[in-house]
């Protein structure tokens, strides 16, 4: 019997079923795109997030100029002239001509003292005069008489001697009396007291009525210049090696010398040093300077808290920034520079004085730079900003603003 050959075939699937599993494969590579899509995205946003948005902020340019160095020192205003009124003759005051605290001219009256004592004794004086000079008269006539008989020996020589002392003496006794007239027409004129220079008066301390004494007692009140007016300060060993002293040796060098008082915000009165002590105060370390200033109006008076401020001699170049630009950080001082991409950097500065509202940055700035002026509080080291230009202009101090530790740390 035949056994037919039997060979496996393999039938395909229909066209209809092969469309379906082609379109499931697209569907998976779809559903597949769309999640690593969805977690790239969510991958990306927390780095989009942390990047921060640019702060606006006051920027200036640093100012480079030349400048002059003060040195600030505290002080007293001193009268240049300063007169106690006391009496040169006894007698009972009758008469105070000036008010307490008014000003008064050189050679105005200020006391009178009883004049008639003295005039009497000025009038006893001028008899006295009288009486010697008619005796010096009487004796040159006897002597010119002695003197011709003398010649004929009609007269002894011990006569003539005689003739010639009493001359003699009779002239020196007109010499002393019209010395004592002249004391006692000055102690006349003693009992009118008048001021010895133009100044400002203090109060009368003793009153009409009252005996003052010539040789004791106190003064009858005081009297002070109030043209011009000394600042006296103490200027520190330094200060003198490097300014005062070299301009007091070197001729037709002055040191300028301004003077504020308490109540003033600047040092409108400006003066020149007038005199340095001849020591220096080893206890102190300190040498006394005194500076002299115009008082026209009379605004200096004698005793008064005086702010002064010394030059330093030549000018220099400097930079300059105002303290709202100035951060603190813990014991040093910082700023926020401008980089030419528009990011903030800090920089620790050295600072100096203050000119004209403006501090002197000794070292960390140079000139032509950009620092944040206004808006420290908003801005850290490295972030972008956006830079809003304005004039560096001097101003008052305000609260400085203090850097966290954290964010030094991270530049």
């Amino acid at each position: 019997m035949h056994t037919p050959d039997f060979t496996p075939t393999t039938k395909s699937p229909p066209r209809s079923h092969r469309r379906t599993l082609i379109a499931a494969a697209l569907a998976g590579f779809v559903i597949t795109g769309s999640g690593i899509a969805a977690y790239t995205a969510r991958a990306e946003a927390p780095a989009a997030a942390a990047a921060p948005e640019a702060a606006q902020v006051d920027t200036a340019q640093v100012i480079h100029r030349s400048v002059t160095e003060w040195q600030d020192f505290s002080g007293r205003l001193e009268a240049v002239d300063r007169v106690e009124i006391r009496p040169q003759v006894s007698g009972i005051l009758t008469e105070v001509h000036f008010k307490d605290g008014s000003a008064v001219r050189k050679g105005d009256v200020l006391f009178t003292i009883d004049p008639r004592p003295f005039a009497a004794e000025v009038a006893r004086a001028e008899a006295q005069l009288a009486a010697a000079e008619s005796r010096t008269a009487y004796t040159a006539s006897d002597l010119a008489r002695a003197e011709r008989l003398i010649a004929d020996n009609a007269v002894s020589r011990r006569d003539f001697e005689e003739k010639q002392n009493a001359a003699r003496d009779a002239a020196a006794g007109v010499q002393a009396a019209r010395a004592a007239l002249r004391v006692a027409r000055l102690n006349l004129e003693y009992t009118t007291i008048k001021a010895p220079i133009a100044g400002r008066m203090s109060r009368a301390e003793v009153t009409v009525g009252n005996l003052v004494n010539a040789n004791s007692g106190p003064a009858l009140t005081t009297l002070v210049s109030a043209d011009r007016i000394y600042a006296a300060f103490d200027v520190d060993e330094q200060t003198f090696l490097k300014s005062v002293n070299p301009a007091r040796t070197a001729r037709g060098t002055t040191l300028p010398v301004h003077l504020g008082l308490a109540d003033q915000d600047g040092h409108p009165f400006e003066g020149h040093i007038h005199s340095v002590d001849n020591r220096l105060d080893t206890h102190s370390g300190t040498i006394r300077v005194r500076a002299v200033f115009e008082n026209p109006d009379g605004r200096l008076v004698p005793g008064l808290y005086a702010r002064v401020r010394l030059g330093g001699g030549t000018p220099r170049e400097a930079v300059l920034i105002d303290d709202r630009a100035i951060g603190i950080d813990q014991d040093k001082r910082f700023v926020l520079v401008v980089t030419p991409d528009n990011r903030s950097a800090y920089r620790e500065v050295h600072l100096g004085s203050l000119q004209d509202g403006l501090r002197v940055v000794e070292k960390g700035l140079a000139p032509g730079e950009r620092i944040v002026v206004n808006g420290l509080q908003r801005v850290r080291p490295g972030d972008p900003v956006s830079p809003r230009p304005v004039a560096m202009e001097g101003s008052a101090p305000v609260a400085a603003v203090a850097l966290p530790r954290a964010d030094k740390t991270q530049i």
